[in-house]
């Protein structure tokens, strides 16, 4: 009698999810992931001793991710949000694991393991805010979702960095470990899943070719795509190629651990762009941020290998920009998406992560055969005015 009246009062107990709740999984899995954010590049780059060879790297490993996230809806509809998401934070302890091993294949399959985990989470979850945060709520939540991750990804590079130069590579991979631990366990304790208000999603997961389809015919959610990826492809260049930088002009591994939780704390002012896009309107804001990121990386570019401290410096003006888009981008996407299709539309839209790993280190691989580290920043620059053009000239200006 005493079992069956206790789980209802607990149940109970758990407050209906909010804001915070997803700033918790979030802060989590930002531990998780950026403990060894700056390990992995340097790892590879000791594995294969190129630049050109890491670069390649990443992009087989993207290309591979890429297939994953397709087929995620069918993941979801076959085993449900919970189990797809538990699974997510499994397969970055997994990761961490094969990291270990400190060998090409241990690299590969962890990488690969790592982006499928991510892959996981990000649809997983944006599907639970989808459920429980309201439109008109979505940029105030968007806003304190990042800067609750600002720690991990303040601190995590860094100390991931420092473990990796002191004891090791199992070190900073057990953090890793510890963090998913602990996320899987929040996770839980949420039960997101058992909200009796919230009906779980039952659309039938469609062939993943027709979802692109249905995404690509809808012009909103083509350019919400366009902007998050275009601030994804800056933080993949800086997660990457800024520790690389460091490196390679003899500055030290822990300089470009610094460099990217120095990058990472600028997330503190993801509440304050928030609010400014409240005041100005997201259009603006976003166009702004795009073209100052443009003469930012310019100015990176043009220092290069040369000045590789004050390259670095101008990095870290373009991430207080990028954060502006992580901020507000992603309300382009969950103002447009129609709520009967948000799990097709969130995996294709999700593939702006894997492209932005798969296509900039493509790109790259190509630029570093004919020039040095500071035409990568100088090609993003590039495409960051137009992904700033675009914004201005096709985001509603009531956005």
């Amino acid at each position: 009698m005493t079992t069956q009246v206790r789980h209802p009062i607990w149940f109970f107990a758990v407050r209906p999810a909010g804001a915070r709740t997803f700033a918790t999984l979030y802060g989590l899995e930002s531990f998780a992931r950026a403990s060894i954010s700056s390990v992995i590049p340097i790892q590879a780059y000791e594995i294969l001793h190129s630049k050109q060879g890491v670069s390649i790297l990443y992009t087989v490993v993207a290309l591979l991710g890429l297939s994953v996230t397709l087929f995620m809806p069918m993941l979801i509809q076959r085993f449900s949000r919970r189990w797809v998401y538990t699974a997510g934070v499994v397969l970055l302890a997994v990761g961490a694991l094969l990291f270990i091993v400190d060998t090409l294949a241990g690299q590969v399959l962890g990488m690969l393991a790592r982006v499928m985990g991510s892959s996981a989470l990000a649809i997983t979850l944006n599907l639970y805010i989808m459920d429980h945060i309201r439109k008109t709520e979505v940029m105030q939540a968007e806003s304190l979702r990042m800067a609750w991750s600002m720690l991990g990804w303040t601190a995590g590079p860094t100390l991931g960095v420092f473990l990796y130069s002191r004891y090791g590579i199992v070190a900073p991979n057990l953090v890793v470990i510890g963090f998913a631990s602990v996320l899987l366990v929040m996770f839980w304790r949420y039960r997101l899943s058992d909200n009796a208000l919230i009906r779980p999603g039952k659309t039938r997961a469609s062939n993943p070719l027709a979802n692109i389809g249905r995404f690509v015919a809808q012009p909103r959610l083509r350019l919400a795509w366009v902007i998050a990826f275009g601030r994804s492809c800056f933080w993949t260049t800086f997660f990457v190629y800024a520790p690389l930088l460091m490196v390679v002009t003899g500055e030290g591994s822990l300089a470009g651990g610094l460099l990217v939780s120095a990058g990472n704390a600028m997330l503190f002012f993801a509440v304050y762009w928030g609010r400014v896009g409240r005041r100005y309107g997201a259009r603006n804001i976003m166009t702004f941020a795009f073209f100052a990121m443009t003469a930012t990386l310019f100015v990176a570019a043009f220092c290069g290998e040369r000045f590789p401290l004050v390259a670095g410096f101008f990095l870290l003006g373009t991430a207080l920009f990028a954060i502006a888009l992580d901020a507000l981008g992603s309300t382009a996407f969950l103002r447009a998406v129609h709520a009967y299709e948000r799990p097709q539309m969130s995996a294709v839209y999700r593939t702006y992560l894997d492209l932005s790993e798969l296509l900039p280190p493509l790109v790259y691989s190509v630029v570093l055969a004919f020039f040095g580290l500071g035409a990568v920043f100088g090609t993003l620059g590039v495409f960051t005015a137009f992904c700033g053009w675009l914004v201005w000239r096709y985001l509603p200006k009531s956005m």
